[in-house]
């Protein structure tokens, strides 16, 4: 840390050289500058930047360096683990860099290092275009696609990754340099699920594909009928298209217009089914789902960019989440998944959630270092409360539901789904060879570890 004449000097000159924001403890607005989407994050930044063009990121990132500050990047902001922040370090904030630039001809986008889903999504609803996104509208788009990309499209249109056209990238020494598979093709290599881990992302470009038409159907059924549920969704999916998708999910009913005011707070099994075509053919896929005793249903057209927006959970709620890639769904491992959401910690927001992998997913290119893609099902407990107090039972039902899946696991893990789980977890969602090719390029590109706040592979 730099002594304070020096470093206070080099801040009054911080505030000068940048045409974005400059928060420090003292300052107005710096509070909320400072809050994250997890409300189990309390940390305290020395200094934020709030960011709005390139050279902001570069001067930030040359700022700390000076001072020998720890820097942490904030996209979206909704790293459980709250990698978006430091403490007595400076955050590069990249909120206000959020334009995306679609072009329809190439089907293709250019987003800016700081815009979320909805950005994305909401650009490219009037052109009939999409690509695989997070299945929350708040998720920043650099953090969720540099780390892998699994969303409601991912069967039909691949993981994130997979549509990754290009990365422009600010380094460890302030430099701007672009990844693409023509120019720096290694680390272009290491941005598809290495994560924030080579520099700051300024913008990416993602290929798009058309979504002319977009469904869905929510059912909920009370936990008795769960397991029939779960099974016939199972069936459904396994026998269906890729443009089939959606998740299981264990819940504590909200107090929605479509839940019934008797089960409000009450223990609920939900399947969602989405499928990226029009109503009409989702409708025969959903049957055998409607079919079964329920207590409410949704069944409609949805655009892709309001789908999006569905499961959004409010920020400043506690998180606790974690997730393991299943071989398979087979009878047992069905009794063990409703067996566990029947003891989910009511009432709170905690879900208990599984999906689909397969189609493009496992169709889509084995180079990336994302070894979950042979994976066929994802289950991902999802902890979410408000009362402190509750923090060691739903923490518990996380662990529980990943004993209780062990059996089945492949191992690997996508790390956007977990939190600090440490260094073998790490490797586990980038797979061991990968892990060692990643170092080289850390080496490289950020050789002090700079760029540390986030599942970190240290330099080789």
């Amino acid at each position: 840390m730099a002594p304070f004449t020096k470093a206070a000097t080099a801040l009054a000159a911080l505030r000068e050289d940048v045409s974005g924001q400059v928060f420090a403890p003292a300052d107005p607005g710096y509070e909320e500058a400072r809050t994250v989407f997890n409300a189990m994050i309390d940390r305290r930044p020395a200094v934020i930047v709030q960011c709005e063009s390139v050279p902001d990121v570069a001067t930030a990132v040359r700022f700390a360096r000076d001072l020998d500050l720890h820097i942490a990047v904030r996209g979206g902001g909704h790293s459980v683990a709250g990698q978006a922040l430091n403490d007595g370090g400076v955050v590069v904030d990249l909120r206000r860099m959020h334009e995306v630039t679609v072009h329809p001809a190439a089907k293709a986008a250019r987003i800016e290092g700081g815009a979320t889903m909805s950005h994305l999504d909401r650009a490219c609803q009037p052109h009939d275009l999409a690509t695989t996104g997070g299945r929350a509208s708040t998720t920043g788009v650099g953090g969720f696609v540099l780390g892998g990309g699994s969303g409601w499209l991912d069967r039909a249109f691949g993981l994130a990754v997979d549509n990754l056209l290009g990365v422009e990238l600010v380094t460890a020494d302030g430099s701007l340099v672009e990844a693409t598979a023509e120019e720096n093709p290694e680390l272009f290599w290491a941005l598809h699920g290495g994560g924030g881990n080579f520099g700051i992302a300024t913008a990416l470009t993602l290929r798009l594909h058309e979504l002319p038409a977009m469904s869905m159907a929510l059912v909920l059924y009370l936990p008795e009928h769960g397991r029939q549920a779960v099974r016939t969704y199972r069936n459904l999916i396994e026998a269906g298209p890729p443009e089939a998708s959606g998740m299981v999910l264990y819940m504590c009913a909200p107090p929605e217009d479509f839940i019934p005011p008797r089960l409000v707070g009450q223990l609920l099994c939900g399947v969602l089914l989405t499928y990226a075509g029009p109503e009409e053919r989702m409708r025969k896929l959903a049957g055998p789902l409607l079919a079964l005793p329920h207590e409410a249903e949704i069944v409609t057209a949805i655009p892709y960019a309001d789908l999006q927006c569905m499961i959004d959970d409010p920020p400043g709620l506690r998180n606790y989440w974690s997730a393991e890639y299943l071989t398979g769904l087979p009878d047992e491992l069905v009794e063990v998944y409703c067996a566990r959401g029947e003891s989910l910690p009511l009432p709170t927001g905690t879900q208990h959630a599984l999906w689909p992998q397969g189609g493009a997913i496992a169709a889509g290119p084995e180079v990336w270092p994302v070894p979950y893609r042979d994976a066929a099902w994802t289950v991902h407990p999802f902890g979410i409360w408000e009362d402190p107090a509750d923090d060691a039972r739903n923490i518990q039902f996380v662990k529980d539901v990943r004993a209780d899946v062990q059996p089945w696991s492949t191992g690997a893990v996508y790390l956007n789904f977990i939190g600090d789980e440490g260094a073998d977890r790490v490797v586990a969602g980038l797979g061991a060879e990968n892990t060692r090719r990643l170092a080289a390029v850390k080496r490289e590109y950020d050789p002090d570890n700079v760029f540390r706040f986030n599942h970190n592979i240290k330099p080789a």
